[in-house]
């Protein structure tokens, strides 16, 4: 394990693969460390790397128009990702600093709650800039740059979801332990796997569910359990990590989701 410089889980889909493992390793030393303010490095994408982009991509897309909200679809459009290669997580990055004022900070794996937070404070999206393994192009156990790039990287172009982001992380800035990790699960409900009514209608806005195309069908197909958003009850309630959702919380729109969790900081 040593040998590495990410370790893996025994049970991810690369775990046993050396070629996999070394090239995890190449993207991870693109990025800058973790305390500083240094942007996205280009990385050059392989064949078998923007194969499995193109698989999810082409997969997903299919999906968004009767699952993803309009203000994802206007944004996924306007960025203009082409299918045939993975998209540069420093071209995104320009584009939503002039949006919204965000930028993009590569990492090299998993960062820990009150860190990630922390930057979204600031207006920093840590995203990961590896590739998912190409035998499980529509799955990942971990954020991977398909994730970043077709959940988050969209959403962020939106203003009031980007309000959203920053609004959970300067939360956590005079946040207790036990509090980082309420706002690392309002994170999950909302930013990861919120629900929004849209034309009476439920659609997606939640990166986690915009990302995965098993996760994005199965929480429309009417057999996940859908709660009016309510933070400080959300905040108390567990989740899995390895299984489709069986409980999500919807809100008639972003803004909504902005003021409820503007009053649960508040109230910290």
């Amino acid at each position: 394990m040593r040998d590495y410089v990410v370790p893996l889980e025994a049970d991810h889909p690369g775990f046993n693969d050396p070629d996999y493992r070394k090239r995890r390793d190449t993207i991870a030393r693109l990025a800058p460390p973790i305390d500083s303010e240094g942007g996205p490095v280009r990385a050059e994408y392989t064949s078998a790397e923007n194969e499995t982009w193109r698989i999810a991509y082409e997969k997903l897309t299919a999906l968004y128009p009767t699952h993803a909200c309009a203000q994802f679809l206007a944004v996924h459009r306007e960025i203009g990702y082409s299918p045939n290669e993975v998209p540069q997580l420093a071209d995104v990055s320009v584009y939503l600093t002039r949006k919204t004022g965000f930028r993009i900070q590569p990492v090299a794996g998993l960062v820990g709650p009150r860190q990630f937070l922390g930057k979204l404070a600031k207006r920093t999206f840590c995203a990961t800039q590896y590739v998912r393994h190409h035998t499980r192009p529509l799955y990942t156990p971990e954020p991977d740059v398909i994730h970043e790039l077709m959940g988050h990287a969209p959403m962020l172009g939106v203003q009031a979801f980007a309000d959203l982001s920053q609004k959970i992380g300067e939360g956590s800035l005079r946040a207790s332990d036990e509090q980082v990790v309420q706002l690392a699960t309002l994170y999950w409900f909302t930013i990861e796997f919120g629900l929004l009514h849209e034309n009476g209608k439920l659609r997606a806005f939640g990166a986690g569910l915009l990302s995965s195309f098993g996760e994005l069908e199965h929480a429309l197909s009417g057999k996940v359990e859908v709660r009016p958003f309510d933070p400080f009850a959300a905040a108390k309630t567990p989740y899995p990590i390895t299984d489709y959702q069986p409980l999500l919380w919807s809100v008639s729109s972003i803004d909504e989701a902005f003021q409820k969790m503007d009053e649960f900081v508040r109230s910290m």
